[in-house]
Protein backbone atom coordinates (compact mmCIF):
# COMPACT_ATOMS: atom_id res chain seq x y z
CA UNK A 1 0.00 0.00 0.00
CA UNK A 2 2.41 2.69 0.78
CA UNK A 3 4.66 1.81 -2.45
CA UNK A 4 1.72 2.29 -4.44
CA UNK A 5 1.13 5.80 -2.50
CA UNK A 6 4.77 6.47 -3.43
CA UNK A 7 3.89 5.02 -7.68
CA UNK A 8 0.93 7.81 -7.36
CA UNK A 9 2.99 10.51 -6.23
CA UNK A 10 6.19 10.24 -9.14
CA UNK A 11 3.71 8.06 -11.72
CA UNK A 12 4.38 11.43 -14.36
CA UNK A 13 8.77 11.23 -13.77
CA UNK A 14 8.63 6.81 -13.99
CA UNK A 15 6.46 6.78 -17.51
CA UNK A 16 7.24 7.85 -20.87
CA UNK A 17 11.16 7.62 -19.85
CA UNK A 18 12.18 4.07 -21.27
CA UNK A 19 13.34 3.13 -18.08
CA UNK A 20 14.23 -0.44 -17.16
CA UNK A 21 12.60 -3.18 -15.41
CA UNK A 22 16.26 -3.38 -13.00
CA UNK A 23 16.37 0.49 -12.44
CA UNK A 24 12.55 0.47 -11.15
CA UNK A 25 13.19 -2.67 -9.18
CA UNK A 26 16.18 -0.64 -7.46
CA UNK A 27 14.17 2.23 -6.88
CA UNK A 28 11.52 0.07 -5.47
CA UNK A 29 14.27 -1.47 -2.88
CA UNK A 30 15.51 1.90 -1.55
CA UNK A 31 12.17 3.41 -1.11
CA UNK A 32 10.65 -0.10 0.56
CA UNK A 33 13.36 0.91 3.23
CA UNK A 34 12.67 4.35 3.35
CA UNK A 35 8.73 3.95 4.34
CA UNK A 36 9.73 1.22 7.07
CA UNK A 37 9.07 4.05 9.74
CA UNK A 38 5.51 4.23 8.70
CA UNK A 39 4.55 0.69 7.83
CA UNK A 40 6.46 -1.15 11.04
CA UNK A 41 4.20 0.52 13.80
CA UNK A 42 1.22 -0.74 12.08
CA UNK A 43 2.94 -3.91 11.68
CA UNK A 44 3.32 -4.46 15.10
CA UNK A 45 -0.24 -2.98 16.18
CA UNK A 46 -1.66 -5.27 14.10
CA UNK A 47 0.36 -8.31 14.84
CA UNK A 48 -0.40 -7.81 18.34
CA UNK A 49 -3.53 -6.97 17.81
CA UNK A 50 -4.40 -10.29 15.97
CA UNK A 51 -2.43 -12.52 18.64
CA UNK A 52 -4.01 -11.84 21.31
CA UNK A 53 -7.21 -11.81 19.61
CA UNK A 54 -6.67 -15.47 18.77
CA UNK A 55 -5.82 -16.43 22.45
CA UNK A 56 -8.30 -14.41 23.59
CA UNK A 57 -11.40 -16.01 21.41
CA UNK A 58 -10.15 -19.62 21.78
CA UNK A 59 -9.86 -19.25 25.44
CA UNK A 60 -6.04 -19.86 25.79
CA UNK A 61 -5.72 -16.76 27.48
CA UNK A 62 -8.62 -17.47 29.91
CA UNK A 63 -6.53 -21.14 30.47
CA UNK A 64 -3.27 -18.85 31.09
CA UNK A 65 -4.75 -16.79 33.67
CA UNK A 66 -6.46 -19.83 35.10
CA UNK A 67 -3.18 -21.04 35.71
CA UNK A 68 -1.71 -18.26 37.40
CA UNK A 69 -0.28 -16.42 35.20
CA UNK A 70 -0.82 -12.55 34.92
CA UNK A 71 -1.60 -10.95 31.63
CA UNK A 72 1.59 -8.61 32.09
CA UNK A 73 3.38 -11.86 32.65
CA UNK A 74 1.84 -13.67 29.73
CA UNK A 75 3.14 -10.71 27.50
CA UNK A 76 7.03 -10.83 29.06
CA UNK A 77 7.99 -12.68 25.86
CA UNK A 78 6.21 -10.73 23.26
CA UNK A 79 7.33 -7.46 25.24
CA UNK A 80 11.08 -8.47 24.90
CA UNK A 81 10.91 -9.23 21.22
CA UNK A 82 9.15 -5.73 20.52
CA UNK A 83 11.96 -3.96 22.87
CA UNK A 84 14.66 -5.68 20.87
CA UNK A 85 12.65 -4.64 17.38
CA UNK A 86 12.10 -0.90 18.34
CA UNK A 87 16.00 -1.07 19.32
CA UNK A 88 16.63 -2.93 16.10
CA UNK A 89 14.47 -0.13 14.50
CA UNK A 90 16.26 3.26 15.92
CA UNK A 91 19.48 1.82 14.74
CA UNK A 92 18.09 1.11 11.26
CA UNK A 93 16.52 4.15 10.87
CA UNK A 94 19.85 6.00 12.01
CA UNK A 95 22.13 4.13 9.84
CA UNK A 96 20.17 2.31 7.17
CA UNK A 97 17.21 4.71 6.40
CA UNK A 98 19.73 7.94 5.71
CA UNK A 99 21.50 5.94 3.44
CA UNK A 100 18.25 4.69 1.41
CA UNK A 101 16.94 8.04 1.13
CA UNK A 102 20.17 9.44 -0.59
CA UNK A 103 20.02 6.52 -2.41
CA UNK A 104 16.48 6.93 -4.13
CA UNK A 105 16.61 10.76 -3.82
CA UNK A 106 19.57 10.64 -6.56
CA UNK A 107 17.86 7.85 -8.51
CA UNK A 108 14.88 9.58 -8.83
CA UNK A 109 16.75 12.65 -9.74
CA UNK A 110 18.25 10.92 -12.35
CA UNK A 111 14.87 9.58 -13.60
CA UNK A 112 13.69 12.76 -13.62
CA UNK A 113 16.73 14.99 -16.03
CA UNK A 114 16.86 11.41 -18.25
CA UNK A 115 14.69 13.44 -21.00
CA UNK A 116 14.07 16.60 -19.67
CA UNK A 117 12.61 17.69 -23.05
CA UNK A 118 9.76 15.54 -22.45
CA UNK A 119 8.03 18.45 -20.03
CA UNK A 120 7.50 19.71 -23.44
CA UNK A 121 4.82 17.50 -25.38
CA UNK A 122 3.90 18.29 -28.94
CA UNK A 123 0.58 19.68 -29.67
CA UNK A 124 -0.50 20.62 -26.05
CA UNK A 125 0.38 23.70 -23.87
CA UNK A 126 2.83 22.25 -20.95
CA UNK A 127 1.96 23.89 -17.72
CA UNK A 128 4.78 22.61 -15.44
CA UNK A 129 6.43 26.28 -15.35
CA UNK A 130 4.92 28.59 -13.12
CA UNK A 131 4.20 31.47 -14.96
CA UNK A 132 4.68 30.10 -18.44
CA UNK A 133 2.30 28.01 -20.82
CA UNK A 134 4.48 26.54 -23.76
CA UNK A 135 3.36 24.63 -26.77
CA UNK A 136 5.77 23.05 -29.71
CA UNK A 137 4.45 21.75 -32.49
CA UNK A 138 7.10 18.90 -32.79
CA UNK A 139 9.77 17.93 -31.23
CA UNK A 140 13.23 15.53 -31.94
CA UNK A 141 15.48 15.09 -29.27
CA UNK A 142 16.43 18.37 -28.15
CA UNK A 143 15.30 20.31 -31.03
CA UNK A 144 11.65 22.09 -31.41
CA UNK A 145 9.56 22.98 -33.91
CA UNK A 146 6.94 26.36 -33.60
CA UNK A 147 7.82 27.34 -30.39
CA UNK A 148 5.02 29.65 -28.12
CA UNK A 149 5.55 30.83 -24.93
CA UNK A 150 2.61 32.88 -23.17
CA UNK A 151 4.87 34.74 -20.29
CA UNK A 152 2.75 35.64 -17.40
CA UNK A 153 5.23 36.38 -15.04
CA UNK A 154 4.82 40.44 -15.15
CA UNK A 155 1.33 41.05 -13.29
CA UNK A 156 1.05 43.99 -15.82
CA UNK A 157 2.01 42.66 -18.76
CA UNK A 158 1.42 39.84 -21.52
CA UNK A 159 4.12 38.51 -23.39
CA UNK A 160 3.69 36.38 -26.30
CA UNK A 161 6.85 34.53 -27.71
CA UNK A 162 6.71 33.06 -30.73
CA UNK A 163 9.69 31.09 -32.84
CA UNK A 164 10.49 28.76 -35.86
CA UNK A 165 13.04 26.34 -33.90
CA UNK A 166 14.08 26.20 -30.66
CA UNK A 167 16.65 23.86 -28.94
CA UNK A 168 16.80 22.58 -25.11
CA UNK A 169 19.06 22.06 -22.55
CA UNK A 170 19.65 22.16 -19.00
CA UNK A 171 21.67 24.48 -16.82
CA UNK A 172 24.86 22.75 -15.21
CA UNK A 173 23.28 22.97 -11.55
CA UNK A 174 20.12 21.90 -12.97
CA UNK A 175 18.05 24.99 -12.03
CA UNK A 176 17.35 26.29 -15.59
CA UNK A 177 15.75 24.99 -18.61
CA UNK A 178 16.90 27.36 -21.66
CA UNK A 179 15.28 27.38 -24.80
CA UNK A 180 17.91 28.77 -27.61
CA UNK A 181 14.87 30.04 -30.13
CA UNK A 182 15.68 31.39 -33.22
CA UNK A 183 13.36 33.43 -36.22
CA UNK A 184 11.01 34.52 -34.12
CA UNK A 185 9.22 37.35 -32.72
CA UNK A 186 7.82 39.13 -29.26
CA UNK A 187 4.15 40.54 -28.83
CA UNK A 188 3.91 42.59 -25.70
CA UNK A 189 0.75 43.52 -24.02
CA UNK A 190 1.40 46.02 -21.78
CA UNK A 191 -0.77 47.50 -18.10
CA UNK A 192 -4.84 48.50 -19.10
CA UNK A 193 -4.63 52.19 -19.01
CA UNK A 194 -7.62 54.38 -20.07
CA UNK A 195 -7.61 56.24 -23.28
CA UNK A 196 -6.71 59.82 -23.63
CA UNK A 197 -7.16 62.72 -26.45
CA UNK A 198 -4.37 64.57 -27.90
CA UNK A 199 -4.41 68.43 -27.99
CA UNK A 200 -5.20 68.05 -32.14
CA UNK A 201 -8.31 65.52 -30.77
CA UNK A 202 -7.28 62.74 -31.70
CA UNK A 203 -8.04 59.21 -29.50
CA UNK A 204 -4.92 57.53 -28.38
CA UNK A 205 -4.85 53.88 -27.75
CA UNK A 206 -8.26 53.38 -28.31
CA UNK A 207 -8.40 49.48 -27.36
CA UNK A 208 -7.05 50.28 -23.36
CA UNK A 209 -4.04 48.34 -24.02
CA UNK A 210 -1.01 49.09 -25.67
CA UNK A 211 1.02 46.79 -27.01
CA UNK A 212 4.60 46.47 -28.98
CA UNK A 213 6.21 43.90 -31.63
CA UNK A 214 10.08 42.98 -31.79
CA UNK A 215 11.83 40.42 -34.10
CA UNK A 216 14.59 38.55 -33.28
CA UNK A 217 17.13 36.34 -35.27
CA UNK A 218 18.15 34.55 -32.08
CA UNK A 219 17.31 34.54 -28.08
CA UNK A 220 17.69 32.81 -25.17
CA UNK A 221 14.66 32.10 -22.87
CA UNK A 222 15.45 30.87 -19.28
CA UNK A 223 12.73 29.03 -17.20
CA UNK A 224 13.20 27.77 -13.73
CA UNK A 225 12.38 24.16 -13.23
CA UNK A 226 13.35 24.37 -9.53
CA UNK A 227 10.57 23.10 -8.29
CA UNK A 228 10.26 20.42 -10.50
CA UNK A 229 13.01 18.20 -9.48
CA UNK A 230 16.04 18.14 -6.96
CA UNK A 231 18.54 21.13 -7.43
CA UNK A 232 22.05 18.94 -7.36
CA UNK A 233 23.21 16.23 -9.52
CA UNK A 234 25.91 14.37 -7.44
CA UNK A 235 25.25 12.04 -5.03
CA UNK A 236 28.00 13.34 -2.42
CA UNK A 237 25.83 16.61 -2.41
CA UNK A 238 22.75 15.13 -1.38
CA UNK A 239 24.26 14.13 2.36
CA UNK A 240 23.75 17.46 3.35
CA UNK A 241 20.38 17.24 3.86
CA UNK A 242 18.57 16.37 6.67
CA UNK A 243 16.98 13.38 5.66
CA UNK A 244 20.23 11.70 5.05
CA UNK A 245 22.12 11.98 8.47
CA UNK A 246 22.09 10.21 11.60
CA UNK A 247 21.48 11.61 14.89
CA UNK A 248 25.36 12.10 15.29
CA UNK A 249 25.93 13.80 12.09
CA UNK A 250 22.24 16.05 12.54
CA UNK A 251 24.07 17.23 16.10
CA UNK A 252 27.05 18.80 13.62
CA UNK A 253 25.03 20.38 11.58
CA UNK A 254 23.17 21.86 13.97
CA UNK A 255 26.62 23.10 15.47
CA UNK A 256 27.23 24.09 12.32
CA UNK A 257 23.80 26.06 11.77
CA UNK A 258 24.55 27.85 15.22
CA UNK A 259 27.43 28.87 14.63
CA UNK A 260 26.83 29.89 10.73
CA UNK A 261 23.91 32.28 12.44
CA UNK A 262 26.30 33.89 15.18
CA UNK A 263 28.81 34.86 12.63
CA UNK A 264 26.34 36.35 10.57
CA UNK A 265 24.27 38.16 13.34
CA UNK A 266 28.12 39.49 14.47
CA UNK A 267 29.40 40.65 10.77
CA UNK A 268 25.82 42.56 10.36
CA UNK A 269 26.38 44.26 13.79
CA UNK A 270 30.09 45.40 12.72
CA UNK A 271 28.27 46.57 9.34
CA UNK A 272 25.81 48.32 10.94
CA UNK A 273 28.02 50.05 13.63
CA UNK A 274 30.32 51.25 11.07
CA UNK A 275 27.29 52.30 8.88
CA UNK A 276 25.21 54.50 11.93
CA UNK A 277 28.86 56.21 12.42
CA UNK A 278 28.67 57.31 9.10
CA UNK A 279 25.15 57.89 8.81
CA UNK A 280 25.41 60.36 11.93
CA UNK A 281 27.93 62.60 10.04
CA UNK A 282 25.95 63.05 7.57
CA UNK A 283 22.55 63.66 9.64
CA UNK A 284 25.19 66.67 11.72
CA UNK A 285 25.71 68.14 8.57
CA UNK A 286 21.87 68.00 7.10
CA UNK A 287 19.51 68.58 9.59
CA UNK A 288 21.22 71.89 11.03
CA UNK A 289 18.66 73.76 8.19
CA UNK A 290 16.47 70.80 7.09
CA UNK A 291 13.39 70.46 9.01
CA UNK A 292 12.72 67.04 7.56
CA UNK A 293 15.36 65.49 9.59
CA UNK A 294 15.02 66.91 12.86
CA UNK A 295 13.32 63.63 14.11
CA UNK A 296 16.68 62.54 14.78
CA UNK A 297 16.66 64.12 18.31
CA UNK A 298 18.61 61.53 19.60
CA UNK A 299 21.84 62.34 17.84
CA UNK A 300 23.26 65.68 19.49
CA UNK A 301 24.38 68.63 17.03
CA UNK A 302 28.05 68.96 17.72
CA UNK A 303 28.93 71.45 15.02
CA UNK A 304 27.29 75.04 14.48
CA UNK A 305 29.17 75.49 10.98
CA UNK A 306 26.19 77.17 7.99
CA UNK A 307 26.20 75.19 5.43
CA UNK A 308 24.88 76.39 1.36
CA UNK A 309 22.11 75.74 -0.25
CA UNK A 310 23.92 73.02 -2.68
CA UNK A 311 25.95 71.16 0.54
CA UNK A 312 23.28 71.28 2.38
CA UNK A 313 21.17 68.95 -0.28
CA UNK A 314 23.91 66.80 -1.04
CA UNK A 315 24.20 65.81 2.71
CA UNK A 316 20.19 65.07 2.50
CA UNK A 317 20.66 63.40 -0.10
CA UNK A 318 23.48 61.01 1.19
CA UNK A 319 21.98 60.89 4.50
CA UNK A 320 18.30 59.46 3.35
CA UNK A 321 20.53 56.85 0.93
CA UNK A 322 22.22 55.23 3.83
CA UNK A 323 19.12 55.20 5.82
CA UNK A 324 17.53 53.32 2.43
CA UNK A 325 20.30 51.33 2.67
CA UNK A 326 20.23 50.38 6.42
CA UNK A 327 16.79 49.33 6.48
CA UNK A 328 17.18 47.08 2.98
CA UNK A 329 20.43 45.80 5.06
CA UNK A 330 17.97 45.08 7.77
CA UNK A 331 15.47 43.03 5.82
CA UNK A 332 18.40 40.73 4.33
CA UNK A 333 19.67 40.06 7.85
CA UNK A 334 16.14 38.86 8.69
CA UNK A 335 15.78 37.05 5.86
CA UNK A 336 18.70 35.25 6.41
CA UNK A 337 17.86 34.88 10.02
CA UNK A 338 14.77 32.99 8.92
CA UNK A 339 16.05 30.86 6.64
CA UNK A 340 18.86 29.51 9.29
CA UNK A 341 15.63 29.10 11.63
CA UNK A 342 13.93 27.05 9.41
CA UNK A 343 17.18 24.92 8.30
CA UNK A 344 17.53 24.09 12.20
CA UNK A 345 13.86 23.52 12.76
CA UNK A 346 14.26 20.91 9.97
CA UNK A 347 16.89 19.16 11.03
CA UNK A 348 15.39 19.01 14.61
CA UNK A 349 12.17 17.55 13.39
CA UNK A 350 14.23 15.00 11.41
CA UNK A 351 15.86 14.30 15.08
CA UNK A 352 13.24 13.61 17.12
CA UNK A 353 11.46 11.66 14.52
CA UNK A 354 14.26 8.64 14.98
CA UNK A 355 13.43 8.72 18.85
CA UNK A 356 9.77 8.77 17.99
CA UNK A 357 9.42 5.72 15.78
CA UNK A 358 11.22 3.38 18.59
CA UNK A 359 9.05 4.78 20.85
CA UNK A 360 5.21 4.50 18.82
CA UNK A 361 6.35 0.67 18.30
CA UNK A 362 6.11 0.19 21.83
CA UNK A 363 3.33 2.28 22.75
CA UNK A 364 1.26 0.83 19.53
CA UNK A 365 2.04 -2.84 20.99
CA UNK A 366 0.68 -2.02 24.57
CA UNK A 367 -2.70 -0.42 22.85
CA UNK A 368 -2.66 -3.58 20.02
CA UNK A 369 -1.95 -6.25 22.71
CA UNK A 370 -4.47 -5.52 25.60
CA UNK A 371 -7.27 -4.61 23.01
CA UNK A 372 -7.11 -7.64 21.47
CA UNK A 373 -7.58 -9.24 25.00
CA UNK A 374 -9.87 -7.02 25.33
CA UNK A 375 -12.04 -7.94 22.11
CA UNK A 376 -11.63 -11.02 21.63
CA UNK A 377 -11.80 -11.62 17.82
CA UNK A 378 -8.68 -13.00 15.69
CA UNK A 379 -8.12 -13.42 12.47
CA UNK A 380 -8.47 -10.59 9.72
CA UNK A 381 -11.52 -9.76 10.10
CA UNK A 382 -12.28 -7.11 12.98
CA UNK A 383 -8.56 -7.14 14.07
CA UNK A 384 -7.77 -5.30 10.65
CA UNK A 385 -10.71 -2.74 10.70
CA UNK A 386 -10.00 -1.94 14.31
CA UNK A 387 -5.38 -1.92 13.53
CA UNK A 388 -6.37 -0.07 10.30
CA UNK A 389 -8.80 3.36 12.46
CA UNK A 390 -6.54 2.89 15.04
CA UNK A 391 -3.58 3.55 12.65
CA UNK A 392 -5.35 6.20 10.99
CA UNK A 393 -5.51 8.50 13.28
CA UNK A 394 -1.82 7.51 14.71
CA UNK A 395 -1.06 8.84 11.11
CA UNK A 396 -3.49 11.94 11.69
CA UNK A 397 -1.32 13.15 14.59
CA UNK A 398 1.91 11.91 12.98
CA UNK A 399 1.07 14.51 9.97
CA UNK A 400 -0.36 17.33 11.90
CA UNK A 401 2.72 17.46 14.45
CA UNK A 402 4.56 17.40 11.74
CA UNK A 403 3.16 19.98 10.05
CA UNK A 404 2.92 22.21 12.80
CA UNK A 405 6.63 21.43 13.50
CA UNK A 406 7.41 22.28 10.15
CA UNK A 407 5.56 25.76 10.02
CA UNK A 408 7.21 26.94 13.27
CA UNK A 409 3.67 26.66 15.19
CA UNK A 410 5.19 24.11 18.05
CA UNK A 411 8.59 22.92 18.87
CA UNK A 412 10.12 20.26 17.07
CA UNK A 413 10.09 17.92 20.12
CA UNK A 414 5.98 18.65 20.39
CA UNK A 415 5.40 18.23 17.23
CA UNK A 416 7.29 14.70 16.41
CA UNK A 417 6.40 13.00 19.66
CA UNK A 418 2.27 14.35 19.47
CA UNK A 419 1.10 11.22 18.41
CA UNK A 420 3.68 9.24 21.16
CA UNK A 421 2.16 11.65 24.06
CA UNK A 422 -1.21 10.83 23.25
CA UNK A 423 -1.40 7.32 22.79
CA UNK A 424 0.52 6.49 25.79
CA UNK A 425 -2.58 7.60 28.17
CA UNK A 426 -4.86 5.18 25.63
CA UNK A 427 -2.09 2.48 25.78
CA UNK A 428 -2.18 2.79 29.63
CA UNK A 429 -5.87 2.29 29.73
CA UNK A 430 -5.90 -0.69 27.80
CA UNK A 431 -3.58 -2.63 29.41
CA UNK A 432 -5.02 -1.59 33.10
CA UNK A 433 -8.33 -2.61 31.60
CA UNK A 434 -6.69 -6.01 30.10
CA UNK A 435 -5.44 -6.72 33.31
CA UNK A 436 -8.27 -6.41 35.73
CA UNK A 437 -10.61 -7.61 32.96
CA UNK A 438 -12.71 -4.93 32.52
CA UNK A 439 -14.63 -3.79 29.16
CA UNK A 440 -14.14 -0.60 27.93
CA UNK A 441 -16.51 -0.68 25.73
Amino acid sequence: MLILQFFWLYIDDLMGKGISVLVILELLFYVSASIIPLALPLAILLSSLMTFGNLAEHNELTALKSSGFSLLRIMRPLIIIVSSIAVATFIFANYVIPAANLKWHTLIYDIQNKKISTLLTPGVYSKHFEGYAIKIDSLKGNQCEGVTIHDYTQPTQLRTVRAKQATVYKSVNGRYLFLDLRNGRILEELEIQNPMYLSNGVLTNPSSRPSRVSRFDQGVYKLDIEGLDLNRSKEDLFTDKYEMLNVFQINAALDSVAKKKQQLQQLFGLQTTRAYMSLNSQILQAKIHDPSLQEFKSIPVKTSKELNANDLKVARTLALSKIRRNQQQLEMQQQNTEALDRETTLYWIEFHRKFALTYSIIVLFFVGAPLGALIRKGGFGAPVVIAALIFMLYFILISIGENLADTGSISPFIGMWLAAILFTPIAILFTRAAILDKKII
